[in-house]
């Protein structure tokens, strides 16, 4: 099924302000769906979940509504879906759960190829457990994380590898597979960030093996949120701290205080709109294998145009290999000029890709960027060729 990114496009009122949007892999413009359905909750009457009012079952019907959503779009169960403020959120409360089973002589594995939001918890969690950390570092010259490099991480005490699928830097995808094989015959648990990969690709959790898949809604066109998937039984296993009235049910006991029902709908919009991005019938998880299918497609031809584009500009330095799979995700410098002034002179033009290190620190240091950053250009679902001739020539500029 052919890609129809003008059709896609239309439905993106941000998109009528004229700028070209690079700024995707730091969160997503939103379409009109997914302004609706939060309009439509905040217009509503709603309460806390419950059966007895209309209010409260709007609520009710809301939350059942975004589990089932979520599970579609991992493939996951909709008992194991659970939202929380953000990914980091997440992942801090999650650390910290299971670090209460952690001690002296356990050691967890972590990556510098990872957003810190998938290495500091897990750091910070360890050392409050007297457990070790162990590292697992890549390539800088081709971006890439292997298997190989995770495994030499590993030992028969490892409880935990937290592994993204995808660099929020580079765009380089990582064997999650394969890692989570080693992990599991090693007797750890995998931690997946999946935050990065999500917009780009069908996820199928069960598939890369990952135990826990964290994502974020407002990456993928929806609201600032957090979602976690994994299985129930998984789930049933850990006893986060909570407060005493509060629900102890799986996944509730993992959600504090009220939720937010209202992006909570725009969550489940957002996953509907990706699952029509082009025309089919089928599943919502069917129709989502197709339209990723697709999107996919389109993206990686613009990120070749992007990359092609690139290479030929003089002092222009793009990092990672640009020949290894990778989501649409450019990273790159121009000599002479601080990234920070090409972001500026980029945004004067109408092209949003903006510079820094994008909370990748371990990253960057391998990179040799973490003082000055380097430019990210992320191409998105609403992306189309003509916004990639703009970036493309607005570099051309600034590189002479």
């Amino acid at each position: 099924m052919s890609y129809d990114v003008t059709a896609v496009r239309a439905h993106f009122p941000a998109l009528l302000e004229g700028a070209a949007h690079f700024d995707g892999p730091g969160g997503s413009q939103s379409p009109t769906q997914v302004a609706r359905a939060v309009a439509d909750v905040l217009t509503s009457a709603v309460a806390n979940k419950g059966v007895m009012t209309a209010a409260e079952r709007r609520a009710t019907q809301i939350v059942d509504a975004a589990r089932a959503a979520g599970a579609d779009l991992v493939g996951g169960d909709p008992q194991g879906i659970v939202f929380g403020r953000s990914m980091t959120q997440l992942t801090y409360d999650f650390a910290r759960t299971l670090a209460k089973t952690w001690g002296p002589g356990d050691e967890v594995v972590v990556t510098r190829l990872d957003h810190d939001a998938n290495v500091r918890p897990w750091v910070q969690a360890a050392e409050a457990a007297g457990a070790t950390v162990r590292w697992a570092t890549f390539d800088p010259a081709t971006g890439v994380l292997t298997a190989d490099d995770v495994a030499r991480a590993l030992s028969p005490r490892t409880r935990l590898v937290a592994l993204t699928a995808a660099s929020n830097l580079l765009g380089s995808r990582p064997d999650v597979p394969t890692v989570a094989a080693t992990a599991h015959e090693a007797g750890a648990l995998v931690y997946v960030d999946g935050v990065h990969f999500t917009p780009h690709a069908f996820v199928d959790m069960a598939a890369l093996g990952a135990d826990f898949y964290a994502c974020s809604p407002y990456k993928f066109l929806g609201p600032h949120l957090g979602m976690l998937a994994a299985a129930p039984a998984l789930l049933e296993e850990l006893r986060p701290d909570k407060l005493l009235p509060s629900a102890d049910v799986v996944p509730e006991r993992f959600e504090y205080g009220t939720l937010p029902y209202e992006s909570m709908a725009g969550t489940t919009a957002a996953i509907d709109f990706l699952a029509d991005l082009v025309p089919g019938t089928g599943t919502r998880r069917e129709r989502l294998a197709a339209s990723l299918e697709a999107l996919e497609q389109h993206e990686s031809e613009l990120l070749a145009h992007l990359d092609d584009g690139l290479a030929q500009l003089p002092r222009t330095t793009r990092y990672g290999d640009p020949n290894r799979h990778r989501t649409p995700t450019t990273l790159f410098t121009v000599a002479g000029v601080p990234p920070a002034e090409v972001y500026q002179r980029l945004a004067d033009r109408g092209v949003n890709a903006p510079a820094g290190t994008f909370y990748a620190y371990e990253c960057a240091r391998v990179l040799g960027i973490e003082e000055t950053g380097a430019v990210r250009a992320g191409i998105a679902p609403y992306t189309e060729k003509s916004d990639v001739d703009r970036l493309l020539e607005a570099v051309a500029d600034i590189s002479g």
